[in-house]
């Protein structure tokens, strides 16, 4: 599957994708504090805000919203933060059917955000750990997406079995060589590509925050995309967002230069408001924003550069 071209398909650009979302689903605790503490320090925060998180889920929520036909799998407590992070994904139209429930208790997060949007957290996954695939059909999907958020037998097993399989490689965790060349596509920070041998992936997405994203193909990069300049009031899931565009964007066959353009948006677009489900763009949002920075006659905020063979 790493062979897989991405190349505009006349007739199905605009299609609703069929996505599945495979990660976890968690309850997102966030404090807002002027600086992030230092080790060993106390510091005062606001009220703690309680939030529907997990990377998964938000990749599965943004995706509903950017216009996919999107049913997310994974596992949460038989607990009444399982209900209502369940409710909470059929409130942004995520199909449920295929979500597990466990004896564990929901998975929690514990996030930090300071001033300038940074942040720190730490997952305690709990039933996210219970989450099984196997009775579940993965080719019924156009794309299926994931995150390291859940085990890594599950990862190997879904990249197997699969159409098409985009892995997102956080947060930063060891995968095997072998499963990373099985997918269609690779998605990375800076921090964690470097974990990673670029010269082995047949489509790697690096994505650089503020600065955007660059598209490599066996380590030579084919497209750059530059992020529109924003008021970023929280960072927290703008990944998520990114990673649920792009996903949309293969599956409706987007060039590599619009994959990028489309996606490094939505995640800016992402940062406008508080938490991971907080700011979840639409489709015609992304486009109007898009067709703004197009008509400016100035020196345009997105630069897109390609270089050999996009494909």
């Amino acid at each position: 599957m790493s062979d897989v071209d991405i190349d505009p398909t006349p007739g199905t650009a605009r299609k609703s994708p069929r996505l599945g979302v495979i990660g976890s689903c968690n309850v997102d605790l966030v404090v807002r504090c002027r600086d992030l503490p230092r080790p060993g320090e106390t510091i005062i925060g606001e009220d703690l805000r309680r939030l529907p998180g997990g990377k998964g889920a938000n990749q599965a929520a943004a995706a509903s919203h950017l216009g996919a036909d999107v049913s997310f799998i994974g596992c949460v407590g038989s607990d009444s933060d399982g209900d209502w992070l369940i409710e909470s994904l059929r409130n942004h139209g995520v199909q449920d059917d295929l979500v597990k429930r466990a004896l564990r208790p929901t998975g929690t997060a514990f996030i930090i955000v300071d001033d300038l949007g940074e942040n720190e957290i730490v997952v305690t996954p709990g039933a996210n750990e219970e989450l099984i695939i196997s009775d579940i059909d993965l080719l019924q999907f156009d794309v299926v997406l994931a995150q390291l958020e859940i085990s890594g037998a599950i990862i190997e097993e879904a990249a197997c079995r699969s159409n098409s399989f985009i892995l997102n490689i956080a947060p930063a965790t060891a995968v095997k060589q072998e499963t990373l060349e099985s997918c269609s596509v690779v998605i990375a920070n800076e921090l964690e590509a470097n974990a990673v041998d670029l010269n082995s992936l047949g489509h790697c997405i690096v994505t650089l925050g503020a600065k955007g994203a660059v598209h490599y193909r066996y380590g030579r990069e084919i497209a750059r995309a530059q992020a529109p300049i924003v008021d970023a009031v929280d960072t927290v899931g703008a990944g998520d967002v990114f990673c649920a565009a792009y996903a949309i964007e293969f599956a409706r066959g987007s060039s590599p230069e619009q994959a990028l353009r489309f996606s490094v948006t939505a995640g800016a677009l992402a940062t406008l408001s508080n938490g991971a489900q907080g700011a979840l763009p639409s489709q015609s949002e992304v486009q109007g924003r898009l067709a703004r920075e197009n008509s400016i006659k100035v020196k345009p905020r997105f630069h897109i550069q390609s270089r050999g063979e996009l494909c």
